[in-house]
């Protein structure tokens, strides 16, 4: 007798749990429509043969992305694992798994390997509103190596490259940081012949480096601060590029999206992008300016380039750079903008003298408005140095 409780107890069991699996079990066609629709909040569209649901993964077959340009692009299979619908109707994507890339067009061959992104939100409502829950976000984004083939020959390639985003607790903002990983460019390929020869005096013909970037974005004010965006490539130097600007909401990139989508819309391509145009120009309006910075840190370069301009004078890379130096104020006194002259004159003399860096910061004692800019570039240009509190420095 116990053993035919023991039995009756254990089909009960599995009919239980084979019930409960059917009842929790993923709705395919309500996660596909509902990325459709946060995608399509961004002016593109998703579309997929059919979903595949095994557990927690749901694999899409034929997939197809369309952006807002209106270019298809054919995926093939993608795959999501670690799939849970949230209490609101949403769901996470623990990961998305794309298919590699190997395309050839005119003799050219790309390849891309590992294309992954993690930690996908989709909201239950996309598009609805301007807060974060109706926004489609990841956490990272991955990709291996990426290859550029011709004739047998690789012209550009990087290993892998990684882009990080991190919601802050109190969901007031983010912060977000990319890498991508030795690049690699071969120009010795260059068949103009000047081109070519330029490559060679200024030792360009095998480029190697990395880009990396940090920054954040404040939600309340809209505030995008890029603290870093940096080309750094061996025996050539690190280009830092560097930002700030307010009034970036949510708000704004609703009625950006919406201009978008308004513009995709009207058939007449020339109507739709004066419209664009316009509605750009209003929502500009909105944005205010807090700094700016452009460093960049010599490691030869610049010694080269020297040489390789005087010898196109028949003079000597110091004679190029003593000729730089006598230029620069004459040049810059055209500009009337006497305080700043100088700054810049000092800031090359010091650089040409001994490359170490170079570096440009602008930084207003507070946020100027865009419109504020575009009225003292059209009506005074050379009050712009002032108004932006340009500064210039060398080897700092």
């Amino acid at each position: 007798m116990n053993f035919y409780r023991t039995t009756r107890l254990m089909l009960s069991s599995a009919v239980f749990f084979s019930l409960a699996g059917s009842a929790f079990a993923l709705d395919g066609a309500d996660l596909l429509k509902k990325l459709n629709a946060a995608y399509a909040a961004q002016g593109g569209t998703i579309s997929a043969d059919n979903v595949d649901i095994d557990g927690t993964t749901a694999t899409l077959k034929n997939v197809s992305v369309k952006s807002a340009g209106g270019e298809s692009l054919a995926v093939g299979e993608v795959t999501l694992s670690g799939v849970e619908e949230d209490e609101d109707g949403g769901y996470y994507i623990e990961e998305a798994a794309f298919p590699d890339i190997n395309t050839t067009k005119d003799g050219v061959t790309v390849t891309a390997q590992e294309l992954t992104l993690g930690g996908i939100s989709i909201p239950a409502t996309p598009g609805g509103g301007d807060t974060l829950d109706t926004m489609m976000l990841y956490e990272t984004a991955h990709t291996g190596p990426l290859k550029v083939v011709k004739d047998g020959a690789e012209l550009f390639s990087v290993l892998e490259s990684d882009v990080n985003l991190t919601l802050r607790e109190d969901e007031s903002g983010f912060d977000f940081d990319g890498a991508f990983k030795s690049m690699k460019a071969d120009l010795s390929k260059a068949e103009d012949p000047q081109s070519k020869d330029a490559i060679e005096k200024l030792a360009l013909q095998h480029i190697q480096g990395d880009i990396t970037m940090k920054g954040a974005w404040e939600l309340a004010p809209g505030t995008i601060d890029i603290s870093e965006f940096a080309f750094d490539f061996t025996n050539i130097g690190k280009l830092n590029l560097g930002f700030k600007i307010s009034g970036y909401t949510m708000a704004f990139v609703k009625s950006l999206q919406d201009a978008m989508k308004q513009s995709e819309a009207n058939p007449n391509k020339e109507e739709s992008q004066q419209a664009l145009g316009l509605a750009m120009l209003g929502l500009m309006q909105q944005l205010s300016f807090e700094a700016a910075q452009v460093r960049f840190e010599d490691a030869s370069i610049t010694k080269r380039a020297l040489d390789y301009a005087g010898a196109q004078q028949n003079i000597s890379g110091k004679q190029m750079a003593d000729s730089l130096k006598a230029m620069t104020p004459i040049m810059l006194a055209q500009l009337n903008i006497p305080e700043l002259q100088n700054a810049i004159s000092a800031a090359v003399n010091t650089f040409l003298d001994d490359p170490k860096s170079l570096t440009v910061k602008a930084a207003p004692e507070k946020p100027v408005p865009f419109p504020t800019i575009v009225g003292a570039a059209m009506g005074a240009p050379n009050t712009l140095p002032q108004v932006l509190g340009v500064k210039v420095t060398a080897n700092d």
